[in-house]
C-alpha cells in the first residue's frame, strides 16, 4: 500500500466517529457536519479512508468524501471480524477494533 501516503481507518456510529491512523494515532469526531468537515481538514492528500459497512451509518460519511474526491473503501464486516480473529487478540475495544481495521487495509488490496 506504498500509494497511499496514509491509511485512516472509520469506525463509525450515530453518535461519533473513530479515526485511527499510524500517523496521527486514535482521534474522535461527532457523527455530524461539523465533524466530517474536520475530519475532511484532517486527512492529507493521496490518502486512504477505510470503514466497514454499518448499515446506514456509514452512508454519508463515504457519499461526502467521495464527492470530495478523496478515496473511500469500504469493507464487508465479516471480512474484518475474520481478519481480527485470525491475529488472536483478546481484548475489543473501538480503539483496538481501529487499529485492525487500519492493518486490514494496509495489509489487503482494497477495492
Amino acid at each position: 500500500m506504498d500509494k497511499y501516503k496514509e491509511i485512516y481507518e472509520v469506525d463509525i456510529s450515530k453518535v461519533v466517529f473513530d479515526v485511527y491512523s499510524v500517523k496521527s494515532g486514535h482521534l474522535q469526531f461527532r457523527n455530524d457536519s461539523k465533524g466530517v468537515l474536520t475530519l475532511k481538514k484532517t486527512l492529507g492528500e493521496s490518502s486512504l479512508v477505510v470503514m466497514e459497512a454499518t448499515g446506514y451509518d456509514h452512508y454519508r460519511l463515504t457519499q461526502y468524501l467521495h464527492q470530495q474526491d478523496m478515496l473511500v473503501s469500504v469493507f464487508n464486516p465479516l471480512s474484518v471480524k475474520r481478519f481480527i480473529q485470525m491475529k488472536l487478540v483478546k481484548v475489543k475495544t473501538d480503539n483496538s477494533d481501529a487499529k485492525a481495521i487500519c492493518e486490514y487495509g494496509e495489509m489487503n488490496e482494497v477495492p
